[in-house]
């Protein structure tokens, strides 16, 4: 098999964004467990894009299995998303968040906009997204992404954004400008936004609702129980009101979240999640697997197999949502747009709509 960087086309590329690929895209023959093992624990120290996880106790690296493992990304589609990129000069989750999907995704022009930085006010355990304090905000971003958006000939896109918990209404109003400035751009395109959960920025989420989103995403990440853990910025309780106000605000606005798995959750707890998302009017769920950025972040507990997905699937199903992706590779904006019209035609079927 070819190594990563083999297949990686290098040039031009991040210096942060290869060894966060070369950690998820394994598409390496098995490893000398002996050879230079203090060296990778210090590039994962490097790659720890937080001061604090940096001096983190390194964490036990599972071996990938084959369900997991997918080709680096090359190819003509690729290279050409990427220049959208920087021409605009965009920040996209897929670099930032290193996804396992991005050599499928932008070989096919697909790309998810993260918007307001690159830097997170929060230090998610799981999230190798930079924290620090960011960047005050591009006022040309609203039109630089409408702009990428029209270029690339997109029928839906993905617009997510970092946390800042620096500005007073956490960038609601960024997001709606955005919104706006696409709809303007290229208006045949559908929207859907993954929000931060606006945590202590009073019904500043109302300000991204009333922009008319096609899709309001946000993720509860993990069960309740392990908050503290992986996301102790966030409470568990104020992400399911927020996706629950969405609904009470615009009914007819289409509700998305997402949680990771093989972080040490039970299958119990993943029902229950099941049944408070569906008791806050959630629409689509979706689960993938956990994959751990570096050794600094926390653990991957176990590889929840193709078959317990599947079976996630057909209980979600029985719960009442109306889309469910889960799937080990699945990510919030992973087929987004070929979910996004099955999503439509689920809720007319369900209406009695042709």
């Amino acid at each position: 098999m070819e190594s990563v960087l083999e297949t990686l086309d290098l040039k031009g590329q991040e210096a942060h964004f290869l060894p966060t690929m070369t950690t998820i895209l394994d598409t390496t023959n098995d490893k000398d467990p002996r050879k230079d093992a203090a060296a990778e624990a210090a590039n994962d120290a490097a790659r720890a894009r937080h001061p604090e996880k940096q001096k983190n106790p390194d964490s036990p690296v599972l071996r990938k299995p084959d369900w997991i493992r997918v080709r680096a990304p090359i190819g003509k589609g690729y290279n050409e998303t990427r220049k959208i990129m920087r021409d605009h000069n965009l920040t996209t989750v897929c670099e930032e968040a290193g996804c396992p999907n991005i050599g499928e995704c932008w070989e096919q022009k697909h790309a998810t906009m993260m918007i307001m930085g690159d830097t997170c006010t929060r230090a998610c355990s799981f999230c190798n997204v930079r924290t620090g304090l960011p960047q005050p905000l591009d006022a040309d971003e609203p039109m630089n992404v409408g702009k990428s958006v029209a270029q690339l000939g997109l029928k839906h896109v993905v617009i997510t954004s970092v946390d800042r918990d620096d500005l007073a209404d956490g960038g609601a109003q960024h997001f709606a400008d955005v919104i706006k400035a696409t709809r303007a751009q290229s208006p045949g395109t559908s929207i859907e936004v993954l929000t931060p959960d606006f945590l202590r920025k009073t019904d500043a989420e109302n300000i991204v609702i009333d922009a008319k989103p096609d899709v309001f995403n946000h993720n509860l990440e993990t069960v309740p129980r392990l908050y503290l853990s992986i996301r102790p910025g966030a409470r568990y309780f104020h992400s399911l009101r927020l996706l629950q106000k969405v609904k009470e605000r615009d009914p007819s606005m289409f509700t998305k979240s997402g949680i990771m798995v093989g972080l040490g959750e039970t299958r119990e707890e993943v029902m229950q999640v099941m049944d408070d998302m569906r008791s806050a009017g959630v629409d689509f769920l979706t689960i993938g697997q956990y994959l751990q950025p570096t050794r600094k972040h926390a653990a991957i507990d176990r590889f929840v197999t193709p078959e317990e997905f599947k079976a996630y699937e057909r209980m979600a199903y029985a719960k009442g949502f109306l889309m469910v992706a889960a799937t080990p590779l699945t990510r919030s904006s992973y087929h987004a747009g070929d979910d996004f019209e099955r999503l439509r035609a689920a809720r007319n079927q369900s209406l009695g709509k042709a």
